[in-house]
């Protein structure tokens, strides 16, 4: 009922920035703008852990303490589209970013709580 196709990843210096676009193609009878969505990310040998989440008015945002104020999540109902600025990245940021949705429930920091997911796309920073 939904696809998700991230954009955006790349090679990028400690310290440099990243703008990540997640696009959502939402079937006829649902909407994007009723969907909680996330962004997660997952190094290698990691478990998947919670760097951002959105309500679905955008109203409220939910971050980890080891991205807060670093990254931020947006989203563009009309578009679509839910965004995740990345500033100040760190090598420990590397990883496969994915993001999430869930249509029709609260943001949340657990994977659990998100029905579709992306194929992710992939985030280097190098020291």
């Amino acid at each position: 009922q939904v696809q998700l196709v991230e954009s955006g990843g790349g090679l990028v210096q400690a310290g440099g920035s990243l703008r990540l676009s997640c696009a959502a193609s939402v079937a006829s009878g649902r909407t994007f703008g009723s969907a909680a969505m996330g962004w997660f990310r997952q190094a290698p040998g990691k478990e998947r852990e919670f760097v951002a989440a959105i309500s679905w008015s955008g109203s409220n945002t939910y971050y980890p303490d080891s991205v807060k104020g670093r990254f931020t999540i947006s989203r563009d109902n009309a578009k679509n589209t839910v965004y995740l600025q990345m500033n100040s990245l760190r090598p420990e940021d590397t990883a496969v970013y994915y993001c999430a949705a869930g249509l029709g429930k609260v943001a949340t920091m657990g994977v659990n709580g998100y029905d579709y997911w992306g194929q992710g796309t992939q985030v280097t920073v190098s020291s």
